[in-house]
């Protein structure tokens, strides 16, 4: 037993126990203990549970409980935070030195219809959605930005949605125009980042034949496709100046010229603009029009990181393997409890994209009706390397460093830094501008 740590029977007992998904009440049926695995197993950190009633009916259900055996096996429902979780419960009742009754443990696993996702019910539709126009959610934070959007789609006021990389900015602009009264007409979308300025333009505003080479016919922008409708400006930080300001001429005069043109066009459009950094910074560095910016966000968004909402992770890793369910090339029941507590405890810098992506990597790269820790994507199984920031700026720059490398680099700095572009990009020695193209390069 040289070089073995020794435990008590007690402390073994603990912590085998810990790692399964139970629970203890005291004596007024309020959480007292919540396992490490009910914190894997459903999202909800002990922290923010403790203290709660989780049986509906609690005292009732553990009255009848003690007329009947002090062990009992049973389908039952718990909630927690709100949510109403389904399923089956294994209950010890506690008492004290008096033969009072002090309390229960209780073991639980959750159960659902399809037997591959969590079943998890709303304890009023109205107040506690998991499902709205496509987003998914237990957050509160959520729930609040679900209000919003509902409202906003009221009005026909421009909305900014602000979110990082992978978040679901795209998704809150359709549900936007899904709840507007332009439901019936065009959603378009384009990413501002995405082409070079004078492309951009001709997409944006359309032009005329002979507008330029390669012109051979006249063209229609989104503006003139998306009439009545929406148009989804994605990345709007990243809009060259000079057509700022012709954007902000459609906003104000609803009209605009296209490209060679010398005749205008009227339009109606309902524009849901997003960014993923901060347009007050971007006007403080002469990036972006101040008078846009207002015009932009009459209505402001904030999608909160998932980082932030760790809660929603085991809905939407559910959510995402019952869709690759459905495609039966493998059908994953299970999670291996090593593979949810890394996935439980990563950072996720690509947000919901990032989660999809890991869901579909271990459907394509595994088998059976687990998922196992080996089929989690190299950065979950593999030692972290924490860059140090260089000594000269732009160092990486100078050095040959292989493609995989220098992506795994970029993902490691965006997660110590929280996401946070300018830490990131620091820490790697790159200009702001360096580092995001590398970022876009990379798909990360």
């Amino acid at each position: 037993m040289h070089g073995m740590e020794l435990v008590t029977l007690s402390q073994a007992i603990f912590e085998l126990l810990d790692q399964q998904a139970f629970y203890q009440l005291d004596k007024h049926n309020q959480l007292a203990f919540w396992s490490q695995g009910a914190e894997r197993l459903t999202g909800y950190r002990h922290e923010k549970v403790l203290g709660q009633s989780v049986l509906p009916g609690c005292k009732e259900a553990m009255s009848r409980v003690l007329q009947t055996t002090n062990i009992t096996i049973a389908p039952a429902e718990m909630s927690v935070d709100g949510a109403v979780l389904q399923c089956t419960q294994t209950v010890r009742l506690l008492q004290d030195d008096n033969g009072h009754y002090a309390g229960a443990l209780v073991l639980f696993a959750l159960t659902s219809t399809d037997d591959a996702t969590p079943a998890i019910q709303n304890q009023k539709p109205s107040e506690k959605k998991t499902s709205f126009q496509g987003l998914l959610s237990r957050s509160p934070a959520m729930h609040a930005v679900f209000r919003i959007i509902e409202n906003a789609a009221e009005t026909t006021a421009t909305v900014l949605v602000r979110g990082e990389s992978g978040s679901g900015k795209e998704l809150v602009a359709k549900a936007i125009h899904k709840l507007s009264a332009r439901h019936a007409a065009p959603f378009l979308a384009i990413n501002c980042a995405a082409l070079s300025s004078s492309l951009l333009e001709s997409e944006l505003f359309g032009h005329v034949r002979g507008a330029f080479t390669g012109a051979i016919k006249d063209h229609k922008g989104l503006f003139q496709r998306a009439h009545g409708g929406t148009l989804f400006l994605d990345e709007v930080a990243e809009l060259p100046l000079e057509l700022q300001a012709k954007l902000l001429r459609v906003i104000q005069e609803r009209n605009y010229i296209p490209v060679g043109g010398n005749q205008t066009v009227d339009v109606d459009v309902r524009l849901v603009a997003a960014t993923h950094r901060s347009l007050r910074e971007a006007v403080k560095n002469g990036l972006f029009r101040e008078d846009l910016m207002f015009r932009l966000r009459v209505v402001p968004i904030f999608i909160p990181p998932l980082r932030e909402r760790r809660e929603d992770i085991p809905l939407l890793l559910w959510h995402f393997i019952q869709i690759h369910n459905a495609e039966q090339v493998r059908h994953i029941d299970k999670i291996e409890p090593q593979a949810m507590k890394l996935l439980l405890d990563y950072a996720w810098p690509g947000n919901i994209r990032e989660l999809h992506n890991v869901i579909e990597y271990a459907f394509a790269v595994g088998r059976g009706g687990i998922l196992r820790l080996a089929e989690l994507p190299p950065e979950f199984i593999e030692p972290r390397i924490r860059p140090e920031a260089p000594a000269h700026p732009e160092v990486l720059a100078r050095v040959t460093i292989p493609r995989g490398q220098e992506a795994l680099l970029i993902r490691q700095a965006l997660e110590q830094h929280n996401g946070v572009v300018n830490l990131a990009a620091a820490s790697l020695g790159m200009s702001r501008a360096t580092f995001w193209r590398k970022r876009k390069a990379y798909g990360l």
